[in-house]
């Protein structure tokens, strides 16, 4: 073999490693020819463990539905939990197993702001989707990142929308708040701030209470004292029982305003009848057994016979949340890459469903779906819904 030959077969040879070299580098993580694998964070041994074992059933369900029909775009869905204890140090090992051990495509449906911050990074740095992190915080989509995509009504803007719309519908004289006194809290208190403000009002008196607190006697008795006929609550389940349940015991009975942060089943299954006449922002509807809506009440009875156990408002975002993924994947095409599924995203509406949620729509800078919200109130030990959509005017 003469030394041209010889140069010509080392050159084929190194083309061809390069090649593969290229393919390998080009091959997307966590998409094969036959599955795609996604991942989620849950709280599955913290203090909203009932919320992860909820919100990971919903998603289950879905996967199972979807890989019945033979998956999305001929791949079946591979989905991985890893639990966060609902701890941002927790969050970040967690995320590092699931982005660099797992190899998911996409995280989704991650719980919990703190814990979503924490691993966020972890993410981006592997070019990871965060996908409907069950949230409601600004900084899900803000600031601006292509990796981000949000579903979740940030509090300010619900209870900016809310305060002053239920004020005037009560025809409340001086409307009140307790909050949490860390960012949440201090996010619904600044939506109700400025939604009065919008109109002209004010807070007539504003109280306040350290996490963690369950005595509200004084906080209460202030605002009776103050005779407050509607008091916004930046409040989460316990102390929103809490707070109400003390107010009853006090003969004080004003119109309660609450976030989504207080839309759950959980409020009445254990504050029970003194519970009945709160209000509080939400999107998708609590699912019942024996809703009116058919739909509604099939797909209840089919996540009951699979898991055993009652469906909530976290189930559906679950659910729903899976449901919008593989819109967008199927929409990606057969050639799923992170960049083919950020231009399906920026493209795509995302009709209501069953549950009644808004329309949402996203686009190249625009990484929130809506910005409406509605209201419902709790009646006989349930959610019913009593508004339209509503959103900021711009």
């Amino acid at each position: 073999m003469n030394s041209k030959t010889i140069w010509r077969k080392n050159a084929l040879m190194l083309a061809g490693m390069a090649l593969a070299a290229s393919s390998a580098m080009a091959a997307q993580q966590g998409v094969s020819k036959d599955e795609l694998v996604l991942g989620s964070i849950q709280d599955l041994s913290g203090p909203i463990a009932g919320f992860g074992k909820q919100i990971r059933q919903g998603m289950q369900l879905r996967v199972d539905e979807a890989n019945e029909l033979g998956g999305v775009n001929g791949r079946k869905i591979t989905l991985k939990f890893e639990d966060s204890g609902y701890d941002p140090k927790k969050a970040v090992l967690a995320a590092q197993k699931l982005v660099n051990q797992d190899k998911i495509f996409a995280m989704l449906g991650h719980i919990g702001t703190a814990t979503n911050m924490a691993a966020m990074p972890v993410q981006f740095s592997k070019n990871v989707i965060n996908f409907f992190p069950v949230t409601a915080a600004r900084q899900m989509y803000e600031p601006f990142h292509r990796l981000k995509y949000s579903y979740a009504v940030p509090y300010y803007e619900q209870m900016r929308i809310a305060t002053p719309m239920l004020a005037k519908e009560k025809n409340a004289a001086k409307v009140c708040a307790m909050y949490q006194d860390d960012d949440f809290g201090t996010e619904v208190l600044e939506g109700a701030k400025d939604g009065l403000a919008d109109v002209g009002r004010k807070l007539d008196v504003v109280t306040s209470y350290k996490r963690g607190a369950t005595d509200f006697a004084s906080q209460m008795q202030k605002m009776a004292s103050e005779k407050c006929d509607m008091v916004v609550m930046g409040t989460l389940i316990r102390e929103t029982i809490g707070g109400i349940a003390t107010a009853r015991r006090l003969g004080f009975n004003p119109v309660f305003l609450g976030s989504s942060g207080a839309y759950t089943d959980l409020i009445h299954k254990l504050g029970g009848k003194a519970m009945d006449g709160l209000y509080a922002t939400m999107s998708v509807q609590n699912p019942y057994l024996d809703d009116a809506s058919q739909p509604i009440r099939f797909w209840a009875q089919k996540y009951k016979t699979q898991f055993n156990d009652d469906p909530t408002v976290f189930s559906v975002y679950g659910y729903s949340l899976v449901d919008s993924f593989l819109l967008a994947a199927e929409k990606a095409g057969a050639n799923l890459t992170t960049d083919n599924f950020i231009k399906a995203m920026d493209t795509m509406t995302i009709p209501p469903d069953i549950f009644g949620s808004a329309e949402m729509t996203f686009g190249p800078k625009k990484r929130l779906g809506s910005h409406a919200t509605r209201l419902s109130v709790l009646e006989g030990a349930r959610w019913k819904v009593v508004s339209e959509y509503m959103e900021l005017k711009k």
